[in-house]
């Protein structure tokens, strides 16, 4: 009795391994057809929801090749440079250049010359 328990055992072992194996593809299958489409996300489309590090962005800026410098966390803060003799302005102006007093507001960062 315990040989035939041995080898009914033995059967059924072997059974799900050969189940197994056999539905593997198939699982597979259904794996890759869930699959989101890559190719349709583009990163001109995404939209990002948290607060990113400063990026210095290369823009065109009244015509001319400029940088964009986004910052988007309050407790940012930038450090500007000049040559010896100049020192850094800011002009605070309507965002695109358009007056309006409910606007958002975007700053100009240049260095000018003063003592």
């Amino acid at each position: 009795m315990s040989k035939r328990s041995t080898q009914l055992f033995a059967a059924l072992i072997a059974a799900v391994a050969a189940a197994l194996v056999c539905l593997q593809p198939l699982d597979t299958k259904i794996a890759v057809s869930k699959m989101p489409d890559v190719s349709l996300l583009s990163q001109q489309t995404l939209i990002a929801t948290a607060a990113a590090p400063p990026a210095l962005i290369p823009a065109k800026l009244g015509g001319k090749p400029g940088y964009v410098l986004y910052v988007t966390r309050a407790e940012d803060t930038v450090l500007v440079r000049c040559y010896p003799g100049y020192q850094p302005t800011i002009a605070v102006r309507a965002m695109g250049g358009k007056p309006g007093a409910d606007t958002q507001k975007e700053g100009v960062m240049t260095c000018k010359s003063g003592g």
